[in-house]
């Protein structure tokens, strides 16, 4: 049966991800300089799971995996420590290992200091040994302590560099998308700005109120989008908040936002959203923004004047919405794919479709489901179902 410790030392192995991996060069300088230092032909670098000893840095002999039944260090790891044995045939530990009594070794002369992460995890040592008779001076052995040390500094810049790498992926992905839904309200805010300075008489203009009311309500839904969209972010991308969510409200917001591309594509957007579903509502509103904006824009690209159709109501467990346009559609083959990151249904049409690749990710942190299918109009169906965290049964098959 694996304890507890096992499992703690496996998982802290798996960070390192050297296992199964070609010997570091870095690493092989390590026991190089051990082996100089100590005296003796061959230095090894052993990491030790709960079945076996990995060899992931050797020199004197080639790196190799052994059970950790016929390891010495495995004996020695339970209690981690600097340990020194000038014949190890002497030694209880060792008297009968196969690396002594010859069956696959002559070892005589063993020394080995623990590897030990900053969790106080011991997951492997850094080991010397001779098939002579030895033994190590007070400077030695504390040289080998060192060398030990290293090690897992080394694994650990490499886990923390592995984890920046992936981090600066991520934050790359991050700032693609919060570019890509600030476009829309900086664009309504920019329009109307813009309408407000063209008046011929601003201070006395009828709507000059009524525009800079739209603009100031712009930048706050921009300054409420960054606000929010970070914290989640921070949070992993995966802890939306959980409120009761005034749909049709969201939908205002998405059309004012929408105005500048609504406009200039002539298009008629209406939605029939009455409901309340349970979500993060800045987040949904971006969803719902992203959709939107893509039925307007590839029906427009058709040259169609774009016809989009918001739907909402109760479903079993939950609740399902659905954007509905008249534009081209997407072949059934193509409609997982575009739900890709960077990936696009129409590769002529402008822009990259980071959009649904979030919206995906968005909704499926909701518990949710999100897919097209081919619109009455024979356009595009998105569909998006969210479950109601307060129901007992899962919103079925059939909600779609």
């Amino acid at each position: 049966m694996v304890s507890q410790l096992d499992i703690t030392r496996r998982e802290a192995i798996e960070a390192y991800h050297v296992i199964g991996e070609a010997p570091a060069p870095d690493l092989q300088g390590i026991v190089r300089l051990a082996a100089t230092v100590c005296g003796v032909a061959t230095a090894v670098i052993n990491i030790i799971d709960d079945r076996s000893q990995h060899q992931i840095a050797a020199v004197g002999i080639e790196p190799a995996v052994c059970s950790r039944e016929d390891s010495m260090c495995a004996a020695v790891i339970a209690r981690p420590g600097r340990v020194v044995v000038p014949d190890a045939r002497l030694d209880e530990r060792f008297a009968q290992n196969p690396f002594v009594t010859g069956e696959i070794a002559h070892v005589r002369f063993y020394a080995s200091s623990p590897l030990v992460t900053p969790s106080g995890v011991a997951i492997g040592t850094l080991c010397v040994f001779d098939e002579s008779v030895g033994d190590l001076d007070e400077s030695k052995r504390e040289a080998l302590d060192l060398l030990a040390h290293q090690i897992v500094d080394l694994l650990e810049l490499r886990r923390i560099s592995r984890a920046l790498s992936a981090s600066n992926d991520q934050l790359s992905r991050f700032a693609g998308q919060i570019s890509h839904d600030l476009r829309n309200p900086l664009t309504a805010l920019t329009g109307f700005l813009e309408l407000a300075i063209d008046s011929p008489d601003m201070v006395n203009a009828p709507d000059a109120a009524r525009v800079l009311a739209r603009a100031e309500s712009a930048a706050e839904r921009m300054d409420e989008m960054i606000s929010d969209i970070l914290a989640y972010a921070r949070a992993g991308g995966a802890s939306p908040q959980r409120t009761r969510v005034n749909l049709a409200a969201v939908m205002d917001a998405v059309v004012d936002d929408l105005d500048a591309q609504i406009s200039a594509s002539g298009a008629d957007v209406r939605a029939d959203v009455d409901i309340e579903p349970v979500g993060d509502p800045t987040l949904l509103r971006a969803v719902l923004q992203n959709v939107v904006a893509n039925a307007l824009k590839f029906t427009a690209a058709a040259g169609r004047a774009p016809r989009v159709a918001v739907d909402a109501h109760a479903v079993g467990g939950g609740w399902r919405i659905t954007v509905d346009d008249n534009g081209p559609g997407v072949p059934e083959a193509d409609r997982e794919r575009v739900f890709r990151l960077m990936e696009r249904g129409d590769s002529d049409a402008d822009g990259l479709g980071i959009g649904l690749s979030t919206c995906r990710r968005v909704v499926e942190a909701h518990g949710g489901r999100i897919g097209i299918d081919e619109s009455p109009d024979g356009g595009t169906r998105v569909w998006i179902v969210l479950p109601d965290p307060s129901a007992a049964a899962d919103v079925g098959a059939d909600a779609r």
